[in-house]
């Protein structure tokens, strides 16, 4: 089964009272199935507040292939991200033990906002995931032969999660780069050809 989304989540700029906002996603993938997660973007305007969680239950056999864009301020407007705070979190598991969890706070006035060490003041982020590949590191060596070369991603595999991971400042290079690695990676995972869903061109 492929999910995605209508368009963009937007997530704007907090009350005068800072009311935070809330995203949560919670999936869960039965045994034998496979699930496609593939939203659009999310649009994170400056002095936005709040949480983002995906969560992510899978039987032991299940499979999964799923990703997340992040876009911070609105850089075409000249609204960049500086003030607000946002927090991500993921937790993946399979056969009901954690195999992927993950937290980052995202705060512009935190010297990690623009630390080499951290965000490096980014204001594009990316994670793509698979579960279920039958060769982890074939899939790997074909991502690194087929994706332009850049130093703007990585990918890698721990614990069975394979992971690709984008830190940039483009938006559109991002959804590019996730959307080339799915239409590898479904062939492998399902053996079936990735299909633009209809959707995403309206």
């Amino acid at each position: 089964m492929l999910l995605t989304t209508p368009a963009a989540a937007k997530l704007y700029k907090a009350d005068r009272n800072g009311v935070a906002w809330g995203q949560h996603t919670h999936l869960k993938v039965a045994e034998g199935a496979t699930l496609e997660w593939l939203p659009q973007e999310t649009l994170a305007f400056n002095g936005s507040r709040g949480e983002q969680t995906t969560t992510l239950e899978l039987a032991s056999s299940a499979r999964c292939l799923g990703w997340e864009v992040l876009a911070l301020g609105r850089p075409v407007g000249e609204l960049p991200f500086v003030s607000g705070h946002l927090e991500q979190r993921f937790r993946l598991t399979r056969d009901g033990k954690p195999v992927w969890i993950e937290r980052q706070s995202l705060d512009p006035m935190h010297p990690r906002f623009t630390g080499r060490w951290g965000q490096g003041g980014c204001s594009v982020q990316a994670t793509l995931w698979a579960v279920g590949l039958e060769d982890e590191a074939a899939a790997i060596e074909a991502l690194r032969e087929a994706l332009p070369a850049s130093p703007r991603w990585a990918v890698t595999c721990r614990e069975g999660v394979l992971l690709l991971r984008y830190l940039g400042h483009e938006r559109n290079e991002a959804w590019t780069l996730c959307q080339q690695a799915w239409q590898l990676l479904r062939p492998l995972m399902t053996g079936l050809e990735a299909q633009v869903p209809r959707i995403w061109l309206t």
